[in-house]
């Protein structure tokens, strides 16, 4: 038996603007688009892992039980430079730390995202070396 964390499920007060801004700045794939359970489901996949928007607004502010979305990347600096190309705005710079350096961003409705390079990919469980995860940047 295997058990695996598959995906995060996030509220979409714009489904549409939600699906683009993972999109653009995290090459996102859409993998399916249905309704499930009564109400839209978009499942997206970003590298190892999946998000599901649900097209429907968020029941309170800021993320409710769920404090932010953590997505790894092996270049931080390359990332935060395309996603200013692509004109997002960032509110603070890139924080150095021991073992990793990061940024926390909002993302739609004002979902917070941190974005994280790992200087520990051994110790902290991440394959830099997988063929099959990631998406391109």
């Amino acid at each position: 038996m295997r058990v695996n964390l598959d995906h995060v499920h996030i509220f979409a007060s714009d489904p549409a603007a939600t699906v683009q801004f993972f999109q653009t700045m995290f090459g996102a794939i859409v993998v399916w688009d249905e309704v499930v359970a009564g109400a839209r489901g978009i499942r997206l996949k970003i590298g190892r892992a999946f998000i599901h928007v649900y097209d429907q607004p968020p029941k309170a502010p800021r993320g409710g039980a769920v404090h932010h979305l953590g997505i790894e990347t092996d270049n931080l600096d390359d990332l935060v430079r395309k996603m200013t190309l692509c004109g997002f705005v960032f509110r603070n710079s890139i924080r150095e730390d021991k073992s990793f350096k990061y940024v926390v961003i909002a993302g739609p409705d004002d979902i917070l995202i941190e974005l994280f390079e790992c200087h520990e990919p051994v110790r902290w469980g991440i394959r830099s070396d997988d063929k099959d995860g990631g998406t391109q940047r």
